[in-house]
């Protein structure tokens, strides 16, 4: 079972999010109820070390989370990590209100025989107590999550070779709605009440996630991401993959790139993300998305954000979790313009931080 998942913890929680390209990762800590930046970096991920959410070289991987340790005090090296959704199922199913934890877990396990298309000897289970269900007081709703064991034991191996202790096995869609309560106030104020979209754009995933108020009610994995658009510019300029990730970052490009690679790029993302909301709205009985939350590395694309509110007729803004933290201590030492560009990146990271204090599943 994910280990100590939902046990009270007593130290501070490093997040780490192990992305295909970069591991990005996040320290918090909460004072009167506002959260202080205490850290955050990433390191480049060698080319192949993960396929998509799968860790292929877990050696390699445990090296760049090696390097990241050192960026963090030496005291703190508890962390919480996410399985990503295309590795992990979550369902809600329903109990007796009136079971025990033991009878709960006996019960679970029993479900997820069934709910579970892998050998339930070969899954991680987990499961939350939500809340008693709204339609029959007799029942309460439990979150059952479920990752393949292998899945689980590959990012805890590498974390240990990193210098790392696991304490706890999230779920990135969790832990994007997580951190989506921190970039709420960049919203109008009746956000709270709304329909809220999340689209976090990594290099090969892109992570699509709607929520209202604290609730999740959606969320779905979609193979896109930022390699399409660092691709074209190899294709079209005949770079390196190295000298192409730094061509989008300092926009060293000729001058016909925005109609040769942006435009085009732009508008797949338009795509996946028009299938994407019209995939929610068709498997729910709303009606509209009322905001929209851009974040991952991509959503920094020259143009997106405009772009995405001109196409789509919503209100659009680029995830900035840090938005709310404390980030005097930072701002003193990297610069506080060094911290808004890159925090969009940083969400899942963010998020998973964030289980330092709070122990629900969001």
């Amino acid at each position: 079972m994910f280990k100590e998942i939902f046990e009270k913890k007593d130290t501070l929680l490093i997040g780490i999010d192990i992305g295909s390209y970069a591991v990005k990762a996040v320290l918090f800590e909460k004072t009167d109820d506002q959260l202080k930046l205490l850290q955050y970096a990433s390191e480049g991920m060698p080319k192949g070390a993960m396929n998509e959410r799968d860790l292929q070289d877990i050696e390699a991987v445990g090296k760049v989370l090696s390097r990241l340790r050192k960026k963090f005090p030496k005291q703190t090296k508890e962390v919480a990590v996410a399985i990503s959704g295309s590795t992990v199922i979550s369902k809600t199913v329903f109990m007796d209100v009136n079971f025990s934890d033991e009878e709960l877990a006996t019960q679970i396990e029993i479900e997820a025989d069934s709910l579970i298309p892998y050998p339930i000897e070969e899954v991680s289970l987990d499961f939350e107590r939500i809340g008693v269900n709204s339609a029959d007081p007799g029942k309460v709703d439990v979150l059952l999550s479920a990752a393949r064991t292998e899945s689980v034991e590959a990012r805890v191996s590498a974390l240990e070779l990193g210098g790392f202790k696991p304490k706890v096995m999230d779920v990135e869609a969790y832990a994007l709605a997580r951190a989506a309560q921190l970039c709420l106030p960049q919203l109008p104020e009746d956000c709270r009440d709304k329909l809220v979209g999340l689209v976090d754009i990594g290099a090969n995933m892109t992570l699509m996630s709607v929520i209202r108020g604290e609730s999740i009610l959606y969320t779905r994995d979609q193979s896109f991401g930022g390699d399409a658009y660092t691709k074209n510019i190899i294709n079209y300029y005949n770079k390196s993959y190295e000298e192409a990730e730094m061509a989008k970052l300092t926009l060293d490009l000729p001058p016909n790139y925005t109609f040769e690679v942006l435009a085009p790029f732009q508008t797949a993302v338009i795509q996946q993300i028009r299938r994407a909301i019209q995939m929610f709205l068709t498997s729910s009985a709303e009606e509209k998305i009322d905001y929209l939350i851009i974040s991952g590395g991509t959503a920094l694309v020259e143009g997106l954000q405009q772009v995405i509110e001109d196409e789509l007729g919503l209100h659009c803004v680029i995830a900035d979790p840090f938005h709310t933290a404390d980030k005097e201590a930072l701002a003193a030492s990297l610069g506080s313009e060094k911290i808004q560009p890159a925090s969009a990146a940083f969400m899942i990271a963010a998020g998973l931080a964030m289980r330092s204090f709070e122990l629900c599943h969001i």
